[in-house]
């Protein structure tokens, strides 16, 4: 069946808004601007100050939900279900989840390259499974458990490209490791949270907009009163900032002042991480969960090809088998290869059979997406 123009917008909305996300970011670390007092130019090593906007531009998603609610309400027959009652502070804990593993991720971001940090979030799967058996009581067919071995392996591929690949690189061999193993470690913390929005949250039925900015308004209030205490909290060489403390906010706005390009990528950063979530409920709603996971996965290619040109990595064929290997992975653990397989003339089941609602069904996980598809 064609896409509509609307699925078709809604479809670039979100690759383009996915792709923004990572790169704005990274090219927000890639200034170089002198601080407070006069001190000398240093690059933007500001990770929990992005992981505020990016909370922010969650948060953002709470008056578009609102927005959506009052439009509907004028219409003479609305669309919307009437809200259920519940309680806000179940979103507490996946919010301390996502706001613990997004610092995590643009700490690491920091060491290494945007299309290595794309490919190596790959990794959630493997945790998500592996919790949704031991906490959901879910079991995995043998395709699932296949995509999660083949994932594995894909990760050490994307792991060895970036090794070798660090010669030609900015950071150090030691930075890059330590930089895929954050992220690697983040996604643990990610799996988590989506379990817990399983197990708790999504037995009530919150608009997806709702429940996005309810943990960005945990996320940005919590994240927001913490950078107080790591103005002061020593990091060593750990910390990118002239103080060398956890984070240094002050010294982040000096130089945001100093380079004021630096305001223009976290606004886009901010603002992208918004449409983004916006635009995957969208997806998944008009068009299907297996187109959102596809975007997804296109996303990573518009991330490296963009990166390749403005100069911030090299090529390495190693990070195209290594990413081939993972998008294989996720297929496997979605189900992505059954409607090939359905094809067959031997597999081919009877007419009616597959219904587009099985389609509409998130996949991750085997039943959910995480509620908030990019932190």
């Amino acid at each position: 069946m064609a896409w509509t123009r609307y699925q078709l917008f809604l479809a670039g909305l979100m690759l383009a808004t996915g792709s923004i996300n990572t790169l704005s970011a990274k090219w927000a670390d890639n200034f170089n601007a002198g601080g407070c007092g006069g001190t000398a130019e240093h690059s933007f090593q500001h990770p929990f100050l992005q992981a505020v906007g990016m909370f922010l531009g969650e948060f953002s998603c709470l008056a578009a939900f609102y927005l959506l609610v009052c439009r509907d309400r004028r219409r003479a027959e609305p669309s919307l279900a009437p809200a259920q009652p519940f309680n806000p502070l179940l979103f507490l804990p996946p919010a301390l989840c996502d706001m613990t593993g997004t610092s995590i991720m643009y700490v690491a971001l920091n060491m290494t390259s945007a299309s290595s940090f794309q490919m190596l979030r790959g990794a959630v799967i493997i945790f998500t499974g592996l919790l949704s058996v031991a906490f959901l009581g879910r079991k995995l067919v043998p395709s699932q458990w296949l995509g999660i071995l083949v994932t594995m392996a894909g990760l050490v591929v994307v792991g060895l490209a970036d090794m070798l690949g660090s010669r030609d690189e900015t950071h150090k061999l030691s930075e890059v490791i330590t930089g895929d193993l954050l992220i690697i470690m983040a996604q643990v913390i990610v799996a988590i949270q989506m379990v817990l929005e399983e197990k708790f949250i999504y037995k009530h039925d919150v608009h997806p907009l709702r429940a996005v900015g309810t943990e960005g308004f945990f996320g940005f209030v919590i994240l927001s009163l913490l950078l107080i205490p790591m103005y002061y909290i020593p990091a060593g060489s750990f910390s990118g900032s002239p103080r060398q403390v956890l984070e240094d906010t002050l010294d982040a706005f000096c130089q945001i002042g100093r380079q004021p390009l630096i305001a223009l990528a976290l606004v886009g950063n901010i603002s992208s991480i918004a449409f983004f979530n916006f635009a995957g409920i969208s997806v998944t709603k008009e068009i299907s969960a297996t187109t959102r996971m596809v975007l997804d996965s296109l996303r990573t290619v518009v991330i490296w090809a963009v990166s390749l040109a403005v100069g911030w990595e090299t090529f390495h064929g190693l990070e195209i088998l290594g990413f081939l290997i993972l998008l294989a992975g996720a297929a496997l653990y979605n189900g992505l290869h059954q409607p090939l397989l359905a094809r067959l003339p031997w597999r081919r089941p009877p007419a009616g059979a597959v219904g587009s609602e099985a389609e509409r069904e998130n996949l991750l996980g085997g039943e959910r997406a995480p509620i908030n598809g990019d932190s």
